[in-house]
């Protein structure tokens, strides 16, 4: 019996290959959700369809989603979980613009929704995968 695990079998702490995967391809996901929600609330408060007579201070709002982009890259559990609710601030936002403004910021307002969106339901599966890990090797036979 030896005491390391065999290369091809998957061991007490580790994910499978496909999960690995569908892991590696959400972080893609919610990072490119959240650079396009960055550069969205950038481009929109800024110079696209800035609110009258307002100073662009309103551009400020993406601040927190750039705190998260490190953490996104690291894989770090902590930054999917609270950003899978900082999102819901963005998605009310863009419901709220998009049923009450016109033309150009109603369009920026759907988008905003539908990343926001997007970038939830990945963060939450992200989360629930990284904390899907296969039992023991002792739990395993016993079944």
């Amino acid at each position: 019996m030896s005491a390391h695990p065999i290369p091809n079998e998957p061991f007490a702490g580790q994910h499978p290959p496909e999960r690995l995967r569908a892991i590696h391809q959400l972080r893609s996901l919610c990072l490119a959700c959240v650079v396009l929600l960055i550069t969205l609330g950038l481009a929109w408060e800024l110079k696209l369809a800035p609110l009258p007579g307002g100073s662009g201070a309103l551009a400020l709002k993406v601040l927190p989603l750039t705190l998260a982009v490190s953490g996104l890259l690291k894989h770090k559990l902590y930054t999917y979980r609270w950003l899978s609710l900082l999102v819901w601030l963005y998605f009310t936002e863009g419901v709220v613009r998009a049923t009450s403004d016109h033309g150009v910021s109603q369009q920026l307002a759907m988008a905003e929704t539908v990343l926001s969106v997007l970038l939830f339901c990945g963060c939450a599966i992200y989360v629930r995968l990284r904390l899907k890990v296969l039992p023991g090797k002792s739990q395993r036979d016993d079944s």
